[in-house]
């Protein structure tokens, strides 16, 4: 029978191993599994810890949904991997807004 798409939603890679760990062993396929082992090997924080900074990356930093699921996902500590993630598309970020994203997330990461 073939799958049919219901829903499409970014989310980061903690949210996406809350979702496969609700699941069975035997009920997941061998793509789910590889995707739970990735999620758990690559999970920087606590799935409360990334909704909060998303949410203070979007409403303080400014930032869109899904450069702030890439920040959470990855956590930077520097000015130059945060530049990594934000600059594309010819899209400069300012220093200020740098320093306030890397205050943000090394807040996150104290937590807890």
């Amino acid at each position: 029978m073939p799958r049919r798409l219901l829903n499409q939603k970014d989310i980061t890679i903690i949210e996406a191993k809350r979702i496969l760990e609700r699941l069975k062993e035997e009920e997941l396929g061998e793509f789910q599994r590889r995707t739970l082992a990735f999620t758990t090997k690559f999970s920087k924080t606590t799935h409360a810890r990334a909704e909060r900074l998303m949410k203070e990356l979007t409403e303080k930093a400014k930032l869109s949904q899904a450069e702030a699921i890439q920040v959470a996902n990855c956590m930077p500590r520097t000015k130059e991997e945060l530049r990594t993630i934000l600059t594309t598309k010819g899209k400069a970020v300012a220093t200020d807004q740098l320093e306030e994203i890397l205050r943000l997330v090394s807040q996150a990461a104290r937590e807890g």
